[in-house]
């Protein structure tokens, strides 16, 4: 009889509060790579040294200023975020050393906050294989979008809708035929080449022109000379802002004066300071609205604050302000996915998100079929040496001012 009560009280036990070994099988299965009772860790391979490392300084510190905000306040459901950050130099086989260190050694949830196409379409098969999310990249590419994966998140508008904009308004209110394309010889700008002609093909155009550099140099005097004789109207830039101020400087020298288009890679604010006088009337085209507008959008208020407070030595920048909307998005994401954090929980809960407001009058929507958040293009121009925001129908008097070299940007502001 005790020998039975003794059997039946182990059995309630059991069932109560599991048996040792299907305690320790619950456990293994709630263990997260990367989470921790107190602390989220994300990695990041970036450009923070070289010719790209504005884009990869901007974007970390746009990015971490969101961060360490939400640290301070408690974190997300009591963890804080911690963002273990490598320099790449915008090379891709640093870049995929630093992400296997970041999967293999430092364990981390997810990655965030990847620079350049190049470097983000050779970390790739490692992200599917691993089953970790990836969110916020800083390149348009179109093979980052297409076909469909799971783990990748991205946030800004595609190179294929950046050319297809400007094609859009050029040839349709400007009725410009003749475009040349000027781009780095690797995958971005493979990438905007193939936006641009399938832009241009819709209107039975193809470019009059291409021309192409090496990435990492500014040898960019062999593209010119095989563009310089097609006669272009406009030259569609890919490339980072020294090649490209480089390439602009040497056709105003040889009184070469199409309109120049740049897609929001190169860095606009770096390339107006490049550029000088010369940069009067380049077009570039953005995927966020201007962080200047501080008065009409909260997120461009907030971003500016919190730089000014953990990154006094910064000006406020699109591609900083990228940064720190990827940060939100990520946040939010945490947020959603709740205290029981997991990498599939996590990747749930952003297809959740729907017409979602960052402070910007764009809403973000994800589902289980589209993982790109944003849709929105904006033409801002370098006028007086800073970037403007402008109306797609002023570009109307950008014709002349390409003609003409004429050092005054004629744009109104949007």
């Amino acid at each position: 009889m005790k020998s039975r009560l003794l059997c039946l009280g182990l059995l309630l036990f059991c069932l109560g509060t599991g048996c040792s070994g299907a305690a320790k099988e619950e456990v293994a299965v709630v263990q997260v790579p990367g989470v921790s009772a107190d602390e989220i860790r994300l990695g990041s391979s970036l450009a923070l040294s070289g010719h790209a490392s504005f884009l990869g300084t901007q974007t970390l510190h746009g990015a971490l200023s969101y961060i360490r905000a939400i640290n301070e306040t408690g974190g997300v459901h009591g963890r804080s975020i911690k963002v273990i950050a490598y320099d790449d130099g915008y090379d891709p086989p640093r870049c995929l050393e630093n992400t296997q260190k970041l999967i293999v050694e430092d364990k981390v949830f997810g990655l965030f906050c990847y620079v350049g196409t190049p470097t983000s379409v050779k970390i790739m098969p490692l992200v599917q294989e691993a089953r970790l999310p990836l969110v916020g990249l800083f390149t348009g590419a179109q093979v980052l979008r297409n076909p469909f994966q799971r783990y990748i998140i991205n946030i800004r508008a595609s190179y294929y809708q950046e050319t297809g904009a400007v094609v859009k308004e050029l040839v349709e209110s400007l009725g410009l035929e003749k475009f040349a394309v000027f781009y780095q010889y690797d995958d971005y700008g493979f990438d905007g080449l193939t936006g641009t002609q399938i832009a241009l093909k819709k209107y039975g155009l193809t470019p009059v022109a291409t021309g192409s550099y090496r990435r990492g140099s500014v040898e960019v005097e062999q593209a010119l000379e095989q563009i310089l004789p097609s006669g272009a109207e406009v030259v569609i830039m890919i490339g980072t802002h020294d090649s490209c101020a480089k390439f602009i400087q040497m056709a105003r020298t040889r009184g070469f004066h199409p309109i120049f288009h740049c897609v929001s890679f190169v860095g606009g604010d770096e390339l107006a300071k490049k550029l000088g006088g010369d940069g009067e009337g380049v077009i570039v085209t953005q995927v966020v609205p201007p962080p200047t507008e501080t008065l009409l959008l909260d997120a461009a208020e907030e971003y500016t604050k919190l730089l000014s407070q953990y990154y006094p030595e910064d000006r406020p920048t699109y591609v900083g302000f990228e940064g720190y909307l990827n940060a939100r998005v990520m946040v939010e994401g945490l947020r959603r996915a709740g205290p029981a954090l997991t990498r599939e929980g996590f990747i749930d809960a952003i297809e959740t998100i729907e017409n979602y407001s960052l402070g910007i009058a764009n809403p973000l929507t994800f589902n289980s079929q589209d993982h790109q958040g944003l849709e929105k293009v904006y033409f801002t121009q370098i006028c007086g040496g800073n970037l403007e925001l402008v109306t797609k129908p002023s570009l109307k008097e950008t014709r002349e001012v390409g003609k003409s070299g004429l050092k005054e940007c004629i744009g109104s502001k949007d």
